[in-house]
């Protein structure tokens, strides 16, 4: 099988390039190299493995992406709430317009699996702050970022169920841990970062909840469904973590001090935060068999080692964030 990985030098592309590759699958990337493309730099040799540089927004450079592919990991987008604010247009063109033009490319190919990165921020708020939200509760996006991947889960699910195509939707948690293509503008890793770097770390809002979830985990949920049979998957949403990696920030500054020493943490207090939710993922574990390998305390000490030898002379740089 050959399976295209679009945004494949990304933070978490460039991971599942490499798993697939593991796997022994033919691997073609297809990326804009907006953030460059030294994550793919060790990769380029391997005979199994093709790159092509491209935008999901222009038709010609798809088409050539799609030639004798048969799954699609669909990750290419503008990711997380500031970059898309910032970049509004560049969303709305990559994210909904550009996500659209592949799918209906795709269809006309003839593929057989479209996998699709999508977010648990589409549930923005939890309505009641004890329970956990799942693949049916309200989706109550509070960010453009999450409206259009909102827009695209519905677009793929419901309008395009009956496609010949197979269609997932993944709902990843907060992403953390280390990858070739590293971020320190990710929770984990940032307050990570700070704590190792600075000695300290500033916390708004404290008691906020989000789940998270190992760079290389989300990766694995990407295979495992192109792996799984058709009738578990088509036209259907999964949550993607694990229900005990809820965390709110006060706990993950926590976990990021029993690693780094002496570090001075500076509550401050907020009471509103457009996003709080906590979320239960057993239909992905009691449907696919899902579990992860990693957990919170795993990714602080890969971010800590990596940071404390002092191989990153600027950690801090804007290549290593998305905006």
């Amino acid at each position: 099988m050959k399976v295209l990985v679009t945004g494949g030098a990304g933070y978490i592309g460039s991971v599942l390039v490499r798993q697939l590759l593991h796997k022994g699958y033919n691997v073609r990337a297809f990326d804009s190299l907006m953030f460059g493309g030294e994550a793919l730099y060790d990769v380029m040799l391997n005979p199994n493995f093709e790159f092509l540089k491209g935008d999901v927004r222009n038709a010609a450079d798809v088409n050539r992406a799609l030639e004798g592919i048969d799954a699609i990991a669909h990750l290419a987008a503008i990711v997380g709430d500031p970059a898309c604010k910032k970049y509004s247009d560049l969303a709305h063109e990559t994210n909904w317009t550009g996500s659209v033009e592949l799918f209906e490319a795709a269809e006309k190919a003839g593929i057989k699996r479209f996998v699709f990165a999508s977010t648990c921020s589409n549930y923005g708020k939890m309505p009641d702050p004890n329970s956990f939200v799942t693949e049916t509760s309200e989706l109550r996006p509070v960010s453009l970022y999450a409206e259009l991947k909102v827009k695209f889960e519905k677009y793929l699910l419901e309008e395009r169920k009956d496609s010949n195509i197979c269609s997932t939707a993944l709902r990843f948690s907060t992403v953390y841990g280390f990858s070739p293509r590293i971020r320190f503008d990710l929770t984990v890793n940032e307050f990570t970062r700070n704590a190792t770097i600075n000695g300290e770390q500033e916390i708004w809002g404290a008691q906020f909840w989000r789940p998270y979830c190992h760079v290389d985990d989300l990766a694995r949920a990407v295979i495992l469904v192109i792996e799984s049979p058709e009738d578990k998957v088509r036209a259907n949403v999964f949550n993607v973590g694990s229900t005990d990696e809820n965390y709110n920030k006060g706990m993950i500054i926590e976990e990021v001090c029993k690693v780094v020493p002496n570090v001075k943490v500076n509550y401050v207090e907020m009471n509103e935060d457009p996003r709080d939710y906590r979320v239960n993922f057993d239909k992905i574990k009691n449907t696919l068999g899902y579990t992860i390998t990693k957990k919170v305390p795993d990714g602080i000490k890969e971010i800590y080692t990596l940071l404390s030898t002092g191989i990153v002379t600027d950690s801090f740089a804007p290549k290593f964030r998305n905006t």
